[in-house]
């Protein structure tokens, strides 16, 4: 069972991962915001490898960010 949920939680992670990088894609920002979203993708990516959960808080964060319209600034 937990096995199940454990899978449950990875494709959901997978699919929010690929709806992320789509979205910030998508932005109309300057190429620093851009690098700089796309470095907190890896960093959650990465920590998917190692805690899904906290992956998961991560990218929960980084999609709320991006709704509200809230983006770290470029290098």
């Amino acid at each position: 069972m937990e096995r199940d949920s454990q899978l449950e939680l990875y494709e959901f992670v997978a699919d929010r991962l690929k709806e992320a990088h789509t979205r910030v894609r998508s932005l109309q920002v300057p190429e620093g915001v851009r690098m700089a979203l796309s470095r907190k993708l890896l960093v959650v990516t990465a920590a998917a490898k190692h805690d899904l959960a906290d992956a998961a808080r991560r990218l929960d964060r980084l999609m709320k960010d991006l709704d509200e319209g809230r983006f770290p600034e470029g290098d």
